[in-house]
C-alpha cells in the first residue's frame, strides 16, 4: 500500500464512515427508489448541523454548507445513491440484505466519502459555499438531469466526483484532463420472421437463424471497421426467442451497448448497424427493425478543474499516489451531464483489497479496502478548499 501523506484529520472520522458505508452496502435502494439512503444521508447532514433539501422520493439531498457570503466562490462534490439490480455474493458480514440489490459499484463508498468531506469541511469551513449532491438513479436514468433541472446547481463554478475501481491501489488517485469515459448507446433489434414447424423449416423463416448470422455479423463492426487505436465496444447483452424445441421462432429481440469515444466512429457503428439490418432482410426475406436510444455522454474532465484535482490530490497521497490515464475507460458515467453544463473533473480511487485480486465492478463479490474512505474524504475536503481559492483568487470567474 502506498503511503498517505495527509490524513490526520480524517482519522477520527474514520470508524464514523465506515459505519454509514456498511449501513448503505446493507440496505442498497435501485435507481429513484433511495428514500430509506436518502434518510440516512439527511440524519447524518443533522448531526453536523449542515442544512439540506431533499423534495422526496426520486430527487436528490443536496447539503450546503455556506461562508454566509453569496458572492464567495461556491463548488459541488457528488456521490450517487442507488445500487444494482444485482444479487450479491461477497460472504460480507453486513452484506445486502435485500434479494437481487447490491452495492457492487461502489456508491455506498462515495456517500460515506462525501459525508466524511462534509464533516471535515464543517469543522474548518472554507471561505466558500460548498454543495454536497447526493443524486438518485447513476444506474439508470441519468438522475444527474433530475439534479441540473432542479437548479439547485445554478450558481456553481465547478463539480467534483470520483468513483473507486480496483484498476488501482489504495493511495493512488487517477485524473486526467479531456475524455475519460466513453459515450453510451443501446440498441434494440427487433427481428419478423415467419413461424413454423421444427421439422418443416422450408415452410418458414427462422429469426433465430437470421439472430444468429446478424450477431457474427455485428462482430466484425469494430474488428474490421474502426481504426484499431479508436477506442469502441459493441456488445450484446441480451437476446430473446423461441417457445418450444420444434417450434421455429417467428419473432426474435436482441440488444446491446455501444460504446465510443468519438463522434464520427458512433455514427459509423450506427449506420452500421441499420446496414447490416438492412442486409439481412434482404437475405433472409425477413423484417429487422432498428432502434438506437442514446445513452450517456462521455466524460469530459475541463483542463483548469483537472489541475485543481492534481493540486489536491498531491496533497493528500504525493506525486507517487498520482496515476495517469493510458487511454479512456469505456464504461458510462452520468456525471457526464453537469460537465456538459459546468467545468469539473471526475477521478479514480484506488480501492484494491489485495495486491493481486482484482475484482471489477458490477461484480457480485466486488468489496472495497476501505481505508479508500480515508483517501476519498480527504480529497474531496482538499478539492472544495483549493477550487476555492483559485476562483476566489481569480475573481470568482
Amino acid at each position: 500500500m502506498l503511503k498517505i501523506t495527509s490524513l490526520n484529520r480524517v482519522e477520527t472520522i474514520f470508524p464514523k464512515m465506515v459505519k454509514l458505508r456498511r449501513i448503505f452496502h446493507s440496505h442498497p435502494e435501485l435507481a429513484f427508489e433511495e428514500v430509506e439512503t436518502a434518510r440516512i444521508v439527511m440524519k447524518e447532514l443533522d448531526r453536523l448541523g449542515i442544512e439540506y433539501k431533499y423534495e422526496g422520493k426520486g430527487s436528490a439531498v443536496i447539503g450546503r454548507l455556506g461562508s454566509g457570503n453569496s458572492s464567495s466562490p461556491e463548488v459541488a462534490l457528488r456521490a450517487e445513491m442507488d445500487a444494482l439490480p444485482a444479487m450479491e455474493n461477497t460472504g460480507l458480514s453486513f452484506e445486502s440484505v435485500v434479494p437481487g440489490r447490491m452495492h457492487a459499484c461502489g456508491h455506498d463508498a462515495h456517500m460515506a466519502m462525501v459525508l466524511g468531506a462534509a464533516s471535515l469541511l464543517k469543522d474548518h469551513p472554507p471561505e466558500g459555499n460548498v454543495l454536497f449532491v447526493f443524486q438518485p438513479g447513476e444506474e439508470r436514468g441519468g438522475g444527474a438531469r433530475v439534479v441540473l433541472k432542479s437548479g439547485v446547481l445554478k450558481d456553481v463554478k465547478a463539480i467534483f466526483a470520483g468513483h473507486v475501481t480496483h484498476h488501482y491501489r489504495v493511495g493512488e488517485i487517477m485524473i486526467a484532463s479531456g475524455v475519460v469515459t466513453a459515450q453510451s448507446d443501446r440498441f434494440i433489434i427487433k427481428i419478423k420472421g415467419k413461424g413454423g414447424h421444427g421439422a418443416r423449416p422450408h415452410e418458414a423463416i427462422d429469426a433465430v437463424v437470421i439472430t444468429g448470422m446478424l450477431i457474427t455479423t455485428i462482430q466484425t463492426l469494430v474488428s474490421r471497421e474502426i481504426n484499431p487505436l479508436y477506442p469502441s465496444v459493441v456488445t450484446i447483452g441480451r437476446i430473446e426467442a423461441g417457445s418450444a424445441p420444434n417450434v421455429i421462432a417467428e419473432e426474435a429481440i436482441l440488444e446491446g451497448t455501444i460504446r465510443t469515444t468519438l463522434p464520427e466512429v458512433r455514427d459509423h457503428i450506427h449506420n452500421g448497424l441499420k446496414r447490416m439490418a438492412k442486409a439481412m432482410e434482404s437475405c433472409h426475406n425477413a423484417r429487422l427493425d432498428v432502434e438506437i436510444r442514446e445513452g450517456y455522454p462521455p466524460v469530459v474532465n475541463s483542463h483548469r478543474e483537472a489541475e485543481i484535482a492534481n493540486r489536491a490530490a498531491t496533497h493528500i497521497v504525493g506525486k507517487t499516489g498520482l496515476v495517469a490515464m493510458e487511454y479512456p475507460s469505456m464504461g458510462s458515467e452520468d456525471f457526464s451531464f453537469y460537465l456538459q453544463k459546468i467545468p469539473g473533473c471526475y477521478v479514480r480511487f484506488g480501492a484494491r483489497i489485495k495486491e493481486d485480486d482484482y475484482i471489477p465492478l458490477h461484480s457480485p463479490h466486488f468489496d472495497i479496502n476501505e481505508e479508500v474512505l480515508k483517501v476519498g474524504a480527504e480529497f474531496f475536503d482538499q478539492i472544495a478548499r483549493e477550487a476555492i481559492k483559485e476562483y476566489a483568487q481569480s475573481g470568482n470567474e
